[in-house]
């Protein structure tokens, strides 16, 4: 592996004292890298292209490896509030171009439209764009300290080599609950710090 993965990858999940453990992890480890670029149609060199330029993003497939739920800024993080606060947490989630890309297992972007429609949720759940076999999205770097301010950001990034990812049924679940939270905005608790958006907010620690 690369300088950087050395030296930028955070400690292990379990090492150190509990506020250590207890990080928010919002950077690329090297199993996470692997996992990312197994989407790729050619997985050693888009990772060494990667080891050398770090800071680039990269554009990888959908529907094998990982869906991705494409939503609204601010309704994407009412949803990771929901899951963070209430369920099972999260798999990877970046932002790009005032977008949330929710990473899903695969299938969910075929699956999750109907079980909207079923919900009836109307207008309160706003246009979703679902990525799933055929389609393309664009991921974060996997170094971010020096990433182009405005692009795309890791939220929670990829810390293993088989990431745990939500399927539609949960998705659905954080979008019900992201509608109840914005109706009710007085009593929502959320876990966005309002000074700094691109924070590395969520304890991966904390996921079931």
């Amino acid at each position: 592996m690369s300088a950087w993965l050395q030296d930028d990858t955070p400690l292990p999940l379990g090492s150190g004292d509990d506020d250590e453990s207890r990080r928010h992890v919002a950077q690329v480890t090297p199993p996470g890298a692997s996992w990312l670029v197994s989407a790729a149609g050619h997985p050693r060199s888009m990772l060494a292209l990667w080891e050398t330029h770090p800071y680039a993003p990269a554009v990888l497939p959908c529907g094998s490896v990982f869906d991705v739920v494409n939503v609204p800024a601010i309704f994407g993080r009412r949803m990771l509030d929901r899951l963070w606060e209430e369920g099972p947490g999260s798999g990877p989630a970046a932002m790009h171009r005032g977008r949330m890309l929710l990473f899903a297992a695969p299938g969910t972007a075929h699956r999750l439209p109907s079980l909207l429609g079923w919900e009836e949720c109307g207008d309160a759940v706003p246009p979703m764009l679902c990525h799933g076999a055929g389609d393309a999205v664009t991921v974060p770097p996997l170094s971010q300290g020096h990433a182009a301010t405005g692009g795309p950001r890791w939220l929670v990034a990829p810390d293993t080599r088989h990431p745990w990812l939500p399927g539609p049924e949960v998705v659905l679940w954080a979008c019900v609950r992201a509608v109840r939270a914005a109706s009710a905005p007085s009593v929502r608790i959320s876990i966005f710090p309002g000074a700094d958006q691109d924070a590395k907010v969520y304890d991966v620690s904390r996921r079931r």
